[in-house]
């Protein structure tokens, strides 16, 4: 789990300074520039896939045992 704590920290990271690029004034953002960032996040996506699968079905299975509760 230390891995995962390293990669939120990273993204969080990330996040903040997508924020903080976001907010700024990008009148002169194009489509070419929107591609390439869609293109990046598909690609992480992929390479991730299997840890990406795994923490969602173990946050749904979490979700539905907790809810069975209530």
């Amino acid at each position: 789990m230390q891995i995962w704590k390293k990669v939120r920290n990273w993204v969080e990271k990330k996040v903040i300074g997508w924020k903080y690029f976001w907010a700024e004034n990008n009148a002169g953002m194009g489509t070419v520039e929107v591609i390439l960032i869609i293109v990046v996040l598909v690609g992480i996506v992929i390479i991730f896939k299997s840890q990406i699968t795994e923490l969602v079905e173990s946050i749904f299975s979490k979700i539905t045992k907790q809810a069975n509760k209530v």
